[in-house]
């Protein structure tokens, strides 16, 4: 997203049948303010789940693992809805950044055959802990 140019982004957002918004997440105001933005979703609805289509967040704090908050509010989102499946978006093997996504269970890869679990063998082999 970081090459996009404004009307690349709205094509993304707005020119699409899909449902999509921005979930903020900021600190807890003293002054009954909005908070400081510390970190943001975009978020397509689908008919059988959201997909966590981008997210970024304020890099002091990663040690909070901001991106795992993410994931977890719309685990609770999702089942609020009610809608079976949470999209966590592209995972790329090896990517530090993408890595907190493969510690989520249980987790389902798209292969060329389709989608399928997961599993022990799969995190071994990517250097993973279990």
């Amino acid at each position: 997203m970081a090459d996009m140019a404004w009307s690349d982004y709205v094509a993304m957002v707005e020119d699409t049948s899909v449902r999509t918004h921005l979930v903020e997440y900021r600190t807890r105001p003293d002054d009954g303010g909005p908070g400081q933005l510390v970190a943001c979703a975009l978020v397509d609805q689908l008919s059988d789940g959201l997909s966590l289509v981008y997210s970024f967040f304020d890099p002091d704090l990663s040690r909070v693992s901001p991106g795992s908050f993410i994931i977890l509010d719309h685990v609770v989102q999702a089942t609020t809805m009610p809608l079976p499946y949470l999209y966590l978006g592209y995972w790329v093997r090896g990517s530090e950044k993408m890595d907190y996504k493969s510690r989520f269970s249980p987790l389902e890869i798209l292969e060329p055959s389709g989608w399928r679990l997961f599993g022990a063998r799969d995190r071994s082999s990517a250097g993973m802990a279990e």
